[in-house]
């Protein structure tokens, strides 16, 4: 049975930072591609970023380049995605997610079959 687990989230004040962890466990990852994405009250879930698990190739939503950062960690199974200069803009459930694919359309969440319970990061002015 595939789990993937979120942690990480909380309250943090505009300009801090915060890191996220996935925990993925029930099967072997080497042909998927992992990703974070996020869900803003009454809006729809949206791309943050993704990584090829067996290679290093990453993948953002543009407007949050150089400010979020997705990595892995394969002997511990799991995924991160380091959030610095955090604005209330960024305040959503955070979504882990699994696809076995490894190239294609990254961003869109109904390609993704496997998704963790979601870890809620809020950002206050």
């Amino acid at each position: 049975q595939v789990q993937l687990v979120e942690s990480g989230g909380g309250l943090v004040q505009a300009g801090g930072s915060l890191r996220l962890s996935c925990i993925a466990s029930g099967h072997t990852f080497n042909r998927y591609t992992m990703a974070w994405f996020r869900q803003a009250s009454g809006k729809e879930r949206e791309f943050v970023a993704a990584i090829i698990w067996s290679g290093s190739n990453t993948y953002y939503e543009e407007s949050l380049k150089g400010r979020f950062t997705i990595s892995k960690d394969n002997a511990k199974n799991t995924v991160y995605l380091q959030m610095n200069s955090l604005k209330p803009e960024d305040t959503a459930v955070y979504y882990c997610a699994a696809g076995s694919f490894l190239s294609g359309s990254y961003w869109n969440p109904s390609i993704y079959i496997y998704w963790g319970q979601g870890t809620q990061v809020t950002v206050s002015s």
